[in-house]
């Protein structure tokens, strides 16, 4: 396909290499446990998962801030479920959340093993819309902060996935062309299109199995890779 071409990769960090829903039921389990919020976490993850998605989704776009962001992610889902809190609870519970979210470290099955594999073949490197302070802290507590070179965020470029400056930014760091380049993860908007319209080749690791596309090839199990590269 590209195997020949191809010397530096690009991964994506949450819900591609480090498993964001995991990690994140973990941190409201305790979080919940220590402020007392008397809350079934099943059901509140039921509704703060595809409601994360739609904030962040709102966030890359520019159409709210990030302090807007953590608020009303939470925010939302206990009205919805119908549950008493007040401001100053959800901006604690916020702050809880980012402080120990880092402390799990799950990674998605077969991450180290894949990173074993390409790790002799490819430069490796990361471009993630987390937040600076966090992104760091989760590659090393996951262990795995020592394959990259190169860790671009959408803090330092000022700008997130899909904007083609982030990536630009990314290739100029890495002293890459885009056509050597390739962008694993798990948006098809974020990672996908906008690594392509950069001119990168790109993989869709289809973490939410979401529907399938001719955009790029498409995998649902990292070791995957490997058919490609």
């Amino acid at each position: 396909m590209f195997k020949n071409k191809v010397t530096d990769i690009f991964f994506d960090l949450d819900h591609t290499l480090w498993d964001f829903d995991r990690n994140s039921a973990y941190t409201f389990q305790k979080i919940f446990t220590e402020q007392h919020i008397n809350v079934d976490l099943s059901q509140f993850l039921e509704v703060y998962v595809p409601s994360n998605l739609r904030f962040w989704k709102m966030y890359r776009e520019e159409r709210i801030t990030k302090s807007e962001l953590r608020y009303q992610r939470l925010k939302t889902v206990f009205d919805t479920l119908s549950y008493s809190i007040s401001d100053e609870v959800i901006h604690l519970l916020s702050q809880e959340y980012i402080a120990h979210l880092s402390s799990f470290n799950h990674l998605f099955p077969n991450t180290i093993e894949i990173l074993d594999y390409l790790k002799p073949k490819y430069r490796l490197h990361i471009i993630t819309n987390g937040f600076q302070e966090i992104q760091e802290k989760k590659l090393m507590g996951a262990g795995i902060h020592g394959y990259f070179e190169h860790i671009i965020d959408s803090e330092m470029a000022g700008v997130k996935k899909p904007n083609p400056i982030i990536f630009n930014l990314a290739l100029h760091r890495a002293g890459v062309a885009p056509d050597k380049s390739l962008m694993i993860g798990d948006n098809l908007e974020a990672d996908i299109l906008g690594a392509k319209a950069v001119g990168l080749h790109a993989v869709h690791f289809n973490a939410h199995r979401e529907d399938r596309h001719d955009e790029a090839p498409i995998i649902y199990d990292l070791q995957e890779i490997k058919s490609i590269l």
